[in-house]
């Protein structure tokens, strides 16, 4: 019976255009919560190097803090779970959708309800922040894009609050 089921967006495939900004789904994409108390740990475990840094991010690991990591790659990777190293792994590819927001009003549509200060987000910067009451992982690709990660259950409450902005 599951095989029949179907999965539908919680928010719309085709983009939001306005003056200066366009908000559209991402495509879906694999994503894993990574623990670890040593960064090297995963390392091994991945094969790549992973960011150090609070905020960094390389080959599409985003250091959140002190011993967490998120990993988004593309659709269907596997990552193995670390058995035997001091390490935690967990996929959360369905947990959470991303939505782009890009053009010259990009940081002003998210400043309209993100307590950050954009004008110095560095592009490259990845940090888990709030838009009004939602939590989101904001990470800016360039200086007028930005990846924002939600959680599902959110996603069409913070695309109607974006489009909102985008349209004053």
């Amino acid at each position: 019976m599951s095989d029949l089921l179907v999965r539908t967006e919680p928010v719309r495939t085709a983009p939001f255009v306005a003056e200066g900004v366009t908000i559209s789904l991402a495509p879906p994409m694999a994503r894993f919560s990574l623990r670890a108390k040593q960064g090297q740990a995963l390392e091994t475990l991945l094969g790549v190097k992973v960011p150090k840094k609070i905020g960094a991010t390389e080959g599409g690991i985003a250091c959140l803090g002190p011993d967490e990591w998120l990993l988004r790659a593309d659709e269907g990777t596997m990552v193995p779970m670390g058995q035997g190293l001091p390490l935690a792994v967990t996929d959360i590819s369905e947990r959470s959708i991303c939505l782009i927001v890009e053009g010259p009003r990009a940081a002003e549509i998210l400043a309209s309800g993100c307590p950050l200060d954009l004008d110095h987000f560095a592009v490259g910067r990845a940090t888990r922040t709030i838009f009004e009451t939602v939590e989101i992982i904001l990470i800016r690709e360039a200086e007028h894009r930005f990846h924002v990660e939600v959680w599902r259950s959110f996603s069409s409450w913070l695309w109607t609050a974006l489009k909102t902005a985008a349209n004053h």
